[in-house]
């Protein structure tokens, strides 16, 4: 799980430095020169970070987040320019090789699979040894920890736009010596329409953001009808997208919230987007969002609401943190950032994008919560193993309805009962964990499994009961 502890990156870096460090109100630029022995390769960050102002960025930045445990993951694009289409300027590969570097129609003009005018020739031999050259650099001079690349599927697509078996830069990102053992992770759609999560070429190499988590997951929540066994397939580690025997849980990056869409906080706040603000009369943005305002839209002053809210977040918390694969949430959730209704505020670099650091005080209980909710997840390796056998008497992870018996399929069901089991080699002990999510308004009365002698079940947490429950932020799970 790639979180920033307060307790370690914070005391290293001013909060400043996590405001700007994105690309809406950074502005990062790439620049590339001839060389002789390849056509084009990769200098460094704008002037920004030229000559003596790299040191900042290699030494003392990621530096200290190694010196603390905390991997470096780039989120890198490479599926289009600034340079737009027909219509747009020339100053970089336009005017390099216009049809080299470009996937054009017939016709001459631009292809528009990333929605930004044009689309990277990526599976070109120049244009691959490009990329392949830029992640090489981030490796053995940064020593980055893995790229996230955006839109990736355009990364898989031939020169005439159509989709790849075995596409040649994937399958080079795969097996290269430097990037070998980097971790890449795919957003396995792109603007044209191809959605490969489950499906994208991974050579056993790649994970993907599992967007089939983060909608499906949203909608079970929310309380929509027929979703009980899609919840359970999702919670096990999207067996039906990540075949156990060959990829796994742990290709399946999940997620409820990213940079794109709405935060944690507005998931629960807002039936609509509200992005009058960006200029294109609420058109921008995506519609289908899958939230519930819990009664009323926006910000307001109700108790009742502002406790189902904070229900809410930490049900989508728990549920996270107790799923087969990596967890992945949108720094700011854990404080209840808000983006005030806008899913699309790329051209926002005002209190909309911005972090509101004193949310971190105001909401200390949702903070506090998502420091147990990781500690439990970090205390409990049943969870978290994939591929591995329990070496227990139970099947390292299984499903169950309102009983231990395996559950009944029900259009109208809103629980999801899961069963991790493995074997702690830290305590010497069986590790059990047993998650049981009701997602209706009408309480359900649960049976659970018998446990081998001198065990007993131990409620860990309780978000139907949080009145009797604090956590201090310094509390640490114990085996239960």
């Amino acid at each position: 799980c790639i979180v920033f502890a307060r307790d370690t990156f914070f005391r290293k870096c001013c909060k400043c430095l996590f405001r700007h460090f994105h690309y809406t109100t950074h502005g990062i630029e790439v620049s590339f020169f001839y060389a002789k022995s390849r056509t084009c390769s990769f200098i460094v960050l704008s002037l920004y970070y030229n000559k003596q102002r790299d040191y900042f960025i290699k030494e003392l930045v990621f530096m200290s987040l190694h010196a603390n445990e905390i991997d470096v993951i780039l989120d890198v694009v490479f599926n289009h320019t600034a340079e737009g289409n027909e219509l747009g300027p020339c100053f970089s590969f336009k005017g390099f090789d216009n049809n080299i570097y470009y996937m054009l129609t017939p016709d001459g003009y631009y292809y528009n699979f990333s929605g930004c005018g044009n689309t990277l020739n990526c599976n070109h031999p120049v244009v691959r040894e490009l990329i392949l050259d830029c992640l090489r650099y981030w490796v053995t001079d940064y020593r980055v920890d893995g790229f996230r690349f955006d839109l990736a599927s355009i990364l898989g697509r031939n020169e005439d736009g159509s989709p790849m078996s075995q596409p040649p830069l994937l399958q080079s990102l795969a097996f290269d010596p430097i990037l070998g053992n980097v971790k890449l992770i795919a957003e396995a759609w792109d603007a044209g329409g191809l959605y490969q999560v489950g499906s994208f070429p991974s050579w056993r190499r790649w994970a993907e953001w599992n967007g089939r988590y983060r909608d499906d997951m949203r909608r079970f929540l929310k309380g929509d009808d027929g979703l009980h066994e899609t919840a359970l397939k999702r919670i096990l580690g999207s067996p039906d997208l990540y075949n156990p025997q060959y990829r796994g849980g742990n290709a399946s990056v999940n997620f409820l919230t990213c940079h794109d869409g709405f935060t944690l906080c507005d998931l629960y706040s807002y039936n609509q987007k509200h992005n009058e603000a960006n200029g294109w009369n609420n058109t921008d943005g995506c519609d289908d969002n899958h939230s519930w305002n819990c009664g009323e839209e926006g910000e307001t002053s109700n108790p009742e609401i502002l406790r189902l809210r904070l229900k809410m977040m930490q049900n989508a918390c728990a549920l996270l943190m107790c799923s087969r694969g990596t967890p992945m949430f949108l720094s700011g959730d854990e404080f209840a950032d808000t983006r005030f209704g806008n899913n699309n505020p790329y051209c926002q670099d005002n209190e909309i994008s911005w972090l509101d650091w004193s949310l971190l005080s105001k909401n200390q209980a949702l903070f506090a919560f998502f420091q147990y909710m990781i500690a439990f997840r970090k205390q409990h390796p049943a969870i978290r193993r994939d591929l591995e056998p329990s070496y227990t008497s139970y099947p390292s992870m299984s499903g169950h309805g309102l009983t231990p018996e395996p559950p009944v399929p029900s259009s109208d069901s809103h629980t999801a009962c899961v069963m991790f089991a493995g074997f702690d080699e830290k305590t010497g002990q069986e590790d059990l964990v047993f998650l049981a999510v009701n997602a209706h308004w009408i309480a359900k009365q649960l049976v659970l499994p018998s446990l081998p002698n001198g065990y007993v079940w131990k409620i860990a947490v309780n978000t139907g009961d949080l009145l009797h429950q604090t956590f201090s932020g310094n509390d640490m799970p114990t085996a239960g």
